[in-house]
């Protein structure tokens, strides 16, 4: 008799993948292999492994990611400065591309035959996960049981789950769906599908609502190497803890809370809510140290990348020529990317309050307001004469009445 086939899933425990496992051996014939990534969302994995196990998986690898996740997804999209329509710091976006490549390494090591996930059909992340598959790896098979099964609810998931005897980590009276990892916590569904309603302090996990924050503000310095953050308040850390540290001193003051409306890739809009502290606090100092170390056409050619580059994460773009290719512009403007900024908390803002750099572009003798002997003003008249001449020869030719 031969082995059956093999099929890896990204499992985490929660409500769609507790159910995947028994519905994968019920309706396919093959040996599930459970893949649960640890990115920093604060669970103890040992809890899931066995209820893996308890729910027909024949084996299940539990996988440390933290470190790669921060170094070679978060790290390079902060230093991109990409943010999706202006507020989603991409905290889902860019752990799924690497949760799927660690899928796909361990399909290979199993020699299965397909890949799983629990991405329902009106997400983002059904793309994500399957985008990244396909780049690494394009003779596996791909299941997605939302895009398959008769459930078409949570509350459907829900009761596929109780029938069965799994517990599942919600319930039909608190539906939010929600994605921690070491950067976010996103919160989706329930009540916050309508967006006339307001999120309540209990949907906070990791954040002070601003108005709970403390009433004295709190100084945060941070020191960058090439667009990489390495120090605060002047103790080097590793990435990982420097991220943690960093998410407890902006999430006592209420830092990096986002309600946003955001198009998804799919084409509906949807509500989230977002708990991004550290990652808030980065992108903040990150900014303000360009602002002094990069020239202007430089600068404001990568506000433009950013905007792409975001664009590329939030799509499952992870793994194509165009995000490497921004990804090499980005690290060739960081060479210059060095030095500290200071940064004063308070009530959920960010606000400048200090910087320096070696490379830095701002000359005090040139930007003074006082007497300086660098700069004759005087030789802003022929450059004004120049810059505006397009300007001053359309207002000669309307004068002669032959504007277009």
């Amino acid at each position: 008799m031969s082995e059956k086939q093999k099929v890896v899933l990204a499992y985490s425990g929660g409500l769609d993948t507790s159910i995947i496992i028994p519905w994968l051996k019920e309706n396919f014939d093959y040996e599930v292999i459970a893949m649960a990534a640890d990115v920093g969302q604060g669970e103890e994995l040992e809890p899931v492994k066995e209820k893996a196990i308890k729910s027909g998986a024949g084996k299940i690898y539990i996988e440390d990611l933290k470190k790669e996740f921060v170094e070679d997804f978060v790290f390079p999209v902060l230093k991109a400065g990409a943010v999706y329509e202006g507020k989603y710091l991409l905290g889902t976006s860019f752990a799924r591309p690497v949760i799927a490549k660690r899928l796909v390494e361990i399909a290979e090591k199993e020699g299965a035959v397909a890949v799983a996930h629990g991405a329902t059909g009106k997400g983002n992340d059904q793309v994500r996960f399957e985008l990244t598959v396909k780049a690494l790896n394009p003779h596996l098979k791909i299941i997605a049981p939302w895009r398959m099964w008769d459930i078409k609810s949570r509350e459907d998931a829900i009761d596929y789950a109780l029938a069965r005897n799994i517990p599942v980590p919600v319930t039909k009276e608190h539906p939010y769906s929600m994605d921690r990892n070491l950067w976010h916590l996103s919160h989706e569904g329930g009540d916050l599908e309508d967006p006339r309603n307001e999120p309540g302090d209990h949907l906070y996990l990791i954040c002070n609502p601003p108005h709970k924050a403390p009433d004295e503000a709190e100084y945060v310095e941070i020191y960058f190497e090439k667009g990489i953050p390495v120090k605060v308040n002047n103790k080097e850390y590793d990435s990982v803890e420097l991220i943690q540290i960093l998410n407890e001193i902006g999430a006592k003051h209420g830092i990096g809370i986002a309600d946003m409306i955001e198009n998804r890739l799919v084409g509906m809009k949807s509500r989230g809510v977002y708990e991004t502290p550290g990652g808030t606090i980065l992108y903040n100092a990150h900014a303000i140290l360009e602002s002094l170390t990069l020239d202007r056409a430089t600068f404001q050619y990568k506000q433009q990348v950013a905007i792409k580059y975001a664009e590329l994460v939030y799509d499952g773009k992870w793994y194509t020529p165009l995000r490497e290719a921004l990804a090499a512009f980005v690290d060739s403007t960081q060479r210059s990317v060095t030095g500290w900024v200071k940064l004063k908390l308070y009530k959920g803002n960010c606000i400048p309050a200090g910087v320096d750099s070696p490379y830095s572009l701002y000359d005090m003798e040139l930007a003074t307001f006082g007497q300086d002997d660098v700069y004759n003003q005087k030789d802003a008249e022929g450059f004004i004469n120049l810059f505006g001449l397009p300007l001053k020869v359309q207002a000669l030719l309307r004068e002669k009445g032959k504007d277009a």
